[in-house]
């Protein structure tokens, strides 16, 4: 004859939760989600060595702050917005073979990029100041060369781009348009040191048509022997124009 048993399991009223763990996480990570930075802090140092002082929103760089970066060696003092550099600040970096530092950037920033008006230090000679816009010059700016030259005007994206005024360290001149870093379209170049002068057309940076005339002749040093003569056409402007046009439709 057969037995039958039969079993009966009593279910709880509920299912228990499931609760997932932290513990495959870093240290740093749990520490830093356990910590839940709001507000003015004092120094939070990272296992790579960097450190920051100064105000967190949600866990996140937010006011003021400085952050002071291991490697490369440089320092941020400044505004900060939802963990980016944002506002008015400065960035620093460590001058090679010593402890000091030096100032490389001062100005406007933007979610982490050089934005509005602010200086870039290239080097003892070379400097920028001006407008940005995403980590480029972008705007109106004044840049002095190690050369010497000097160029006041409209840049875009990093480059010489519009209406701008350049001073060579020789003393010669450019004043005009410009496009992608070179002179193109109408402008004039004093040759100083010749006493003369040339107003025209420019085609990435070749002067292509135009006029050359004496300009403070008297006062250049190395003037040629003769002065240029003068030339009389029934139209110059007319004859300037049709040659300007013929090389603007080859571009």
């Amino acid at each position: 004859m057969a037995v039958v048993y039969r079993f009966y399991i009593k279910l709880p009223s509920a299912m228990p939760s499931i609760k997932t763990s932290n513990r495959n996480l870093p240290k740093s990570t749990l520490l830093d989600i356990k910590s839940q930075k709001c507000g003015t802090r004092h120094t939070v140092y990272s296992v790579s060595g960097n450190e920051y002082t100064g105000e967190w929103l949600n866990n996140k760089k937010h006011g003021k702050g400085t952050q002071v970066w291991k490697k490369p060696a440089a320092i941020y003092d400044g505004e900060w917005k939802f963990g980016k550099r944002d506002g008015r600040g400065t960035y620093s970096v460590l001058l090679p073979g010593s402890n000091k530092y030096t100032t490389q950037y001062c100005g406007g920033w933007k979610n982490g990029k050089k934005h509005g008006n602010g200086m870039y230090v290239y080097s003892n000679l070379a400097f920028y100041e001006g407008e940005w816009s995403e980590d480029d010059r972008s705007g109106w700016g004044r840049m002095y060369y190690e050369n010497g030259d000097m160029y006041e005007g409209e840049w875009m994206k990093d480059k010489n781009h519009g209406q701008g005024f350049i001073r060579c360290a020789n003393g010669n001149w450019y004043e005009g348009s410009w496009r992608d870093g070179k002179k193109n379209g109408n402008g004039k170049f004093c040759y100083s040191d010749k006493g003369q002068i040339y107003e025209g057309f420019w085609v990435d940076g070749v002067a292509k048509c135009g006029t050359l005339s004496d300009f403070k002749r008297d006062e250049a040093p190395a003037p040629p022997k003769y002065p240029i003569p003068q030339l009389h056409l029934a139209d110059m402007q007319l004859v300037l124009k049709e040659a300007e046009s013929a090389y603007r439709d080859q571009r």
